[in-house]
């Protein structure tokens, strides 16, 4: 089962990102596709506000991952600048990926053969200026049940 969302401005995509926060568990993968633009980072900083972080989040495009501390570690990826998929390597990702924290990536179709077989990806494109059709894709059944949640919040439904 998918689930798609259409948010009408960044503070709704923002307000999504805080209701998949509240679902979120220690080891669970967000994997985030989209255009440069489409709102990968502010759904990543609805989330993060979620868990507490008192960071301000932004996406790591020049050093690839930065940690945040909050109710649970988020290691946030911007995947944008990587080159090929065996730079990701470098950095030891399957600590970050299966450890005690959660993983967002964005730009993960960079890394697709990398990720776990479980894990939820969200892609994000324009329908206009301020809407973005959100879809989520679970890859096994931990993300099945991420949906079902998800599927039962009225305030976004379109």
């Amino acid at each position: 089962m998918n689930l798609t969302i259409i948010t009408k401005s960044p503070e709704e995509t923002k307000k999504l990102g805080k209701e998949v926060g509240k679902l979120a568990r220690p080891g669970d993968l967000l994997a985030f596709y989209g255009e440069l633009g489409a709102g990968k980072t502010c759904f990543i900083q609805g989330i993060s506000q979620q868990l507490e972080v008192k960071d301000y989040v932004t996406s790591p495009s020049f050093t690839i991952i930065n940690e945040y501390k909050g109710k649970i570690p988020i290691y946030h990826f911007d995947l944008f600048r990587l080159n090929n998929a065996e730079e990701i390597l470098e950095l030891g990702y399957e600590e970050y990926f299966y450890g005690e924290g959660l993983t967002v990536i964005e730009w993960a179709e960079k890394i697709e053969q990398l990720l776990p077989k479980e894990h939820l990806k969200i892609d994000i494109k324009f329908k206009d200026r301020y809407k973005r059709i959100i879809s989520f894709i679970p890859q096994g059944d931990r993300f099945e049940k991420y949906l079902k949640e998800l599927n039962r919040i009225d305030n976004f439904r379109n």
